[in-house]
């Protein structure tokens, strides 16, 4: 199956086109004022910027680790925490390629995230961990405990380029 991972992928990229607006009955979040962003993350080719951060949660330690990727890259991110819970947002460097993207992490399921190869996948404590290929070198990871669980895919959706 790893070996058809990349295969698949690229025939599901070949279908998708052009990254497509979101369809309706997909929320639409307005941009939330620059004093009230998060960070700004980077790999060094362009900054991504956390637009949306779930309310009651306090700024954390960042971290430069990520223990379910089959490689050692360069990480970057930062976490916020609140009510035991724990959300983390942060940056993977060096991933070029969908097929080499495909293999990071085992036991995880292919998707899509705006038209881009993304990946999901549990970890111990039930945490959900998302992770999506923004551009060569540069792939987008979040992760959040179950009580933000449904926060995951507007947290996701709130990553975007920096202004």
């Amino acid at each position: 199956m790893r070996r058809l991972a990349p295969v698949i992928l690229v025939l599901a990229l070949a279908g998708c086109g052009p990254a497509a607006s979101p369809g309706p009955g997909l929320a639409r979040f307005s941009p939330v004022p620059a004093a009230e962003r998060g960070p700004t993350l980077t790999c060094g080719s362009g900054s991504l910027t956390i637009t949306y951060l779930p309310e009651g949660l306090t700024r954390g330690r960042g971290f430069a680790q990520i223990r379910s990727l089959t490689e050692q890259l360069k990480v970057r991110g930062a976490s916020w925490h609140g009510g035991g819970e724990e959300l983390r947002v942060g940056v993977v460097c060096g991933v070029r390629s969908p097929e080499r993207f495909a293999s990071l992490v085992t036991r995880s399921a292919l998707s899509a995230h705006l038209g881009k190869p993304a990946l999901r996948w549990r970890t111990r404590g039930d945490v959900r961990n998302y992770m999506w290929l923004e551009r060569p070198g540069t792939a987008v990871y979040v992760s959040v405990t179950p009580g933000l669980a449904r926060e995951l895919d507007r947290v996701a959706s709130g990553v975007v380029p920096g202004s």
